[in-house]
């Protein structure tokens, strides 16, 4: 086993110890992504680089927004600030100079391996196909029963604080 697979291992069992023994919703959801973020490195190591991204994608990006967004409108007071947010002496200029710099980087990597060499691969690499017709012809019903447990459990979220105000 490699060091990254140890290392992934341990941070999904952390990030799922943290989902559990947090108190702040907040801290929760950021837990469940280090979760969400460690296994998409699993499974892109053990050679399922499309689940991989699409656990990044779909997972750890819109459905950890719309987990945080929920808790957000859920958790919302109208209440002014008890005291006006204030900058760091400088924080504008040495923000705007570290997105600079990462935005050079950034373009710099980008040119580096726009046209990277060819090379051959094996028949059925990323059998995406493969994978569709399996999801939504053989496994369709698991896939409309998952959203329909996270809608449920959204709109359950919603009665129980309605209730509660």
């Amino acid at each position: 086993m490699s060091a990254v697979a140890v290392v992934a291992a341990v941070l999904a069992v952390a990030g799922g110890v943290g989902v559990i023994a947090s108190r702040r919703p907040v801290r929760s959801v950021l837990s469940l992504l280090l979760t969400l973020l460690s296994l998409a490195v699993l499974f892109i190591g053990l050679g399922a680089e499309f689940i991989g991204l699409i656990q990044i994608i779909v997972y750890a990006g819109a459905v950890m927004v719309l987990f945080v967004f929920v808790i957000s409108l859920l958790s919302a007071k109208n209440e002014p600030l008890e005291r006006p947010v204030s900058l760091l002496p400088g924080q504008e200029r040495w923000g705007g100079v570290a997105a600079a710099v990462l935005a050079v980087l950034l373009i710099v990597a980008g040119l580096r391996h726009a046209y990277p060499a060819a090379r051959s691969v094996f028949d059925g690499y990323g059998a995406v196909r493969a994978f569709g017709e399996a999801l939504f012809y053989e496994h369709v019903f698991v896939l409309q029963l998952a959203a329909l447990l996270l809608m449920v459990a959204v709109v359950g979220v919603v009665i129980l604080i309605a209730r509660r105000s």
